[in-house]
């Protein structure tokens, strides 16, 4: 059972024929991804403005106020 918890998955068999699969409850756990698969992740993001980006923060820090400690 701790190798169920763990993500294995077994076939029950009687006289060698499968009768039932032994698997985990629930979702599959989600695989992690190597940090290959992320770098490819993040590339598929559009350029950051960082222009814009400052822009966006001084306008929200007029209505939300500043959170950065030097002020």
């Amino acid at each position: 059972m701790r190798r169920v918890e763990a993500g294995e998955s077994f076939v029950v068999t009687r006289h060698g024929r499968p009768v039932a699969d032994l698997v985990p409850h629930g979702p599959p756990p989600r695989r992690r991804l190597t940090l290959r698969e992320v770098q490819a992740e993040f590339a598929k993001l559009p350029p950051l403005d960082l222009a814009q980006w400052y822009r966006d923060r001084a306008a929200d820090d007029l209505i939300f106020v500043s959170d950065d400690i030097d002020e």
